[in-house]
């Protein structure tokens, strides 16, 4: 025990390591629902196609299966987080689980993707008579529930980039080993968004572009009998939901390798509040822990060392950083 500290005081210095989003609860119960509605209406068309002999419906089923056990990923993730988020085996939270999620949809999301392409270039060569009537009422009827998911998902805009309020655990100093872990209890605009969510509500809005597209098809193909534009715009499908697999696997992948993202700024600003009186950073770690909360740690060489509070005080206004660590090493 270092001197000068007393066990209250060490009480004091203990905190959680709890960085899930502030929206964390609100996302899951959403998913929750969306997935309801989704096991729903996958069922009622399976059921009502095996009993009408529709295999239109039968296959749109199938399909929306796909997207329910792709959301059941993002809700069960949710679910694990919150269970385990003061788990000690997770030294840093389990905020990152939703990445780890969010990377393994957008795999899913490629596979989709992929079998998109691959049926639609089959029936470019194999063409198949296609029962327009009732194939454009199961797309309108999907794109509707689609369209519903989408909104409970989007929550007023907290999709990719929403704003969160960061409410902190209380400020911390440890001294011991010169470490200082802080907390911080400020309102930011957080510049990382929750790739759960974000996968989730790109599955729905993937199956509404089908729809869409889909409705356009069979429309035309209905009034001038162009069965070919049906698998045309699913191979057009395939391409859009491949660019945003991509760009989903690019942002959970850069947060699960702690790639720093281009444009952050957090790292210079962190620069340019210890940077000064001679003081300078030989060393600097960031990393996200979870939607809205970054780690970092802070190496200073200085001629005249400071107890880390100090520097943590330079770092106060800055509130994206949850969980800091700040290193002092006096000057030759």
């Amino acid at each position: 025990m270092s001197a000068g500290i007393d066990k209250a005081g060490i009480d004091a210095l203990e905190h959680d390591h709890v960085f899930l989003g502030t929206d964390h609860a609100r996302n899951e119960r959403r998913i929750w629902l969306v997935i309801a509605l989704t096991a729903v209406m996958m069922v009622s068309e399976i059921a009502a196609g095996t009993i009408y002999g529709s295999m239109a419906l039968v296959a749109d089923g199938w399909h929306m299966s796909t997207h329910a056990s792709a959301l059941l990923i993002s809700a069960l993730a949710y679910l694990f987080a919150r269970r385990q988020a003061r788990n000690p085996r997770f030294t840093f939270g389990t905020g990152k689980l939703g990445d780890l999620a969010g990377f393994a949809s957008a795999i899913v999301l490629a596979l989709i993707a992929l079998l998109m392409g691959w049926e639609s270039l089959l029936r470019l060569s194999n063409p198949v008579p296609i029962g327009f009537t009732q194939a454009i009422a199961v797309a309108v009827i999907g794109l509707a529930v689609n369209l519903v998911s989408a909104w409970l998902l989007a929550g007023g805009g907290h999709v990719a980039h929403g704003d969160h309020a960061h409410h902190g655990h209380g400020n911390h100093a440890h001294a011991h080993g010169h470490h200082h872990h802080g907390h911080g209890d400020h309102a930011h605009h957080a510049k990382s968004g929750d790739n759960n969510i974000r996968a989730a509500y790109l599955h729905v809005i993937a199956d509404a572009l089908t729809s869409v597209l889909a409705i356009a098809a069979l429309t035309l193909g209905s009034l001038y009998g162009w069965l070919w534009l049906d698998p045309l715009m699913g191979i057009v499908g395939g391409l859009v939901i491949a660019n945003w697999s991509w760009s989903l696997m690019k942002s959970s992948g850069g947060v699960l390798l702690d790639v720093v993202p281009e444009g952050e700024t957090l790292p210079a600003e962190i620069r340019g509040a210890i940077e000064t009186e001679g003081d300078r950073i030989t060393d600097l770690h960031v990393w996200q822990v979870g939607p809205g909360h970054h780690a970092a740690i802070v190496a200073v060489l200085t001629s005249q060392p400071r107890d880390p509070a100090f520097y943590k005080g330079r770092l106060s206004t800055l509130g994206e950083l949850s969980h800091v660590t700040v290193e002092v090493t006096r000057a030759a």
